[in-house]
């Protein structure tokens, strides 16, 4: 009966004739047979009659203890497990070897067999997703989201096919060999030259973590750097989906706008513009048209609606002959996890961090995910962020492929000393795929914009309160 049909008359979709030849080829060629049922990832559950699910659990046990397998064999380990009666006796172990012709053409029916048990998942989750709906406990997006996860896992069940060792050592060579040595950025752009030369871009999978105190201007840089990756500064230009969980869409538009343009937002405010402004801001907007920025400033965003909402954005860049290069999530602490909520904060942000990490995989695109430090920062002493530092759970440390701090000493001067110094620290304190160490930008308060920072700057010692 399938799960949700109440009349029960329906018969899930299964097929008895490649089930049995299965089996049937197994009992005819064990060690053979068995190798490419196992490498296609068949498992006893992909089997709809339940004496086929029982022999064939049987039969990977036999073949994992490393016995002998034959006719013989095969029915003594059954009886001595209890399992004879189970799959129908020797009899029908008999009618098993006879109704198979061809054993070498047991990858045609584990083909069929997995496509069935697909069929009856694909059933089976809809119908779990109907009876949802029909409760209405959850809220409708995340159900959403949690239903189109559940059904885009559908489609990656299956085989998969591990690459031959050598071919991969080739396909590595071929890449050494092809690099341009003058190439110092492998991955996405960030637009500033000390942390493309320390990091090489922002590679493909890879999660990193923003973090820094408030008002350290973590969420101007985030932007600016989604701005330099979709214009293509320092490198080629790729389009960007940023996630604001904080500011709304017409927000940071116009912040990134008076950004480009190099205008304070203050100073326009409560009078007209003058020509000279108006020409820097007419020239901002020609400048940012061209670029790929998607907004998306869904406030309270579940992890899971943050992984569909990403996949369709990624789809639709397809769709317009485009690559989805970088994600940007402002900010982490605003996300939730309801399924994880009720286990306490530190459990439901262990989830999130997780999600995120696993989205960076699955898209195969960089995601820099903001996060805000605890306020040990500020009671150690010199003020300087730590990895310790970061808010709500060690699990955003360790899922992180690169945890960068970011930190601006002036702000923690008294009086007019404040406003005496631009220096801004980006403190790379977790690489997974090279060295840590510190990154100076210059912050240009008045534009809240992060700029690479001249020679003649670097006279400030860094951490020297």
């Amino acid at each position: 009966m399938i799960p949700g049909d109440p009349a029960g008359l329906r018969i899930p979709p299964h097929s008895e004739e490649a089930e049995r030849g299965v089996l049937g080829s197994i009992l005819l060629d064990p060690a053979s047979s068995l190798d490419k049922c196992l490498s296609k990832r068949l498992g006893h559950e992909s089997f709809y009659d339940r004496r086929h699910q029982t022999l064939f659990e049987q039969l990977v046990d036999m073949s994992q203890a490393n016995l002998p397998m034959d006719a013989i064999t095969i029915g003594e380990w059954l009886k001595n497990h209890d399992a004879l009666d189970k799959v129908g006796g020797y009899d029908y172990l008999v009618q098993l070897q006879d109704s198979t012709l061809v054993p070498a053409h047991v990858e045609f029916y584990c083909d069929i067999v997995m496509e069935k048990r697909l069929y009856r998942m694909l059933i089976e989750q809809s119908s779990e997703i109907i009876d949802a709906a029909y409760k209405g406990e959850d809220d409708a997006n995340v159900l959403v989201g949690e239903a189109e996860a559940s059904l885009f896992k559908l489609s990656e069940h299956g085989a998969e096919s591990i690459p031959d060792w050598k071919e991969s050592v080739r396909e590595a060579f071929v890449q050494i060999e092809n690099t341009d040595p003058n190439q110092l950025i492998t991955g996405v752009t960030t637009g500033f030259m000390g942390l493309n030369e320390r990091l090489g871009g922002l590679n493909k999978t890879d999660m990193i973590v923003l973090a820094a105190r408030p008002a350290m201007g973590k969420t101007s840089l985030a932007l600016n750097i989604a701005e330099n990756a979709a214009l293509g500064l320092h490198g080629d230009p790729v389009a960007v989906a940023v996630f604001s969980l904080e500011m709304s869409r017409e927000q940071l538009v116009k912040r990134m706008l008076f950004c480009n343009a190099r205008l304070p937002m203050q100073r326009v405010k409560g009078r007209k513009m003058t020509p000279d402004e108006h020409a820097k801001l007419t020239s901002a907007v020609d400048r940012l048209s061209k670029a790929r920025i998607y907004i998306d400033d869904t406030p309270g965003l579940e992890a899971v609606e943050l992984r569909s909402r990403a996949r369709r954005i990624k789809e639709k860049c397809r769709h317009q002959g485009q690559e989805l290069g970088l994600i940007v999530v402002d900010y982490l602490q605003l996300m939730n996890y309801t399924k994880f909520a009720r286990d306490g904060r530190q459990r439901e942000t262990m989830a999130i961090s997780g999600a995120v990490k696993a989205m960076a995989k699955e898209l195969e695109v960089p995601v820099i995910v903001l996060s805000q430090l605890s306020r040990a920062t500020e009671s150690s002493g010199d003020n300087v962020p730590k990895l310790s530092h970061l808010r709500d759970s060690g699990a955003i440390e360790q899922d992180a492929d690169i945890v960068m701090l970011l930190y601006r000493p002036s702000y923690y001067k008294q009086g007019d000393d404040r406003n005496t110094d631009n220096l801004a620290v980006v403190d790379i304190a977790k690489f997974r795929h090279g060295a840590t160490g510190e990154v100076k930008l210059s912050f240009i308060r008045e534009y809240t914009r992060f700029e690479d920072r001249a020679e003649y700057e670097d006279d400030y010692p860094p951490g020297d309160q």
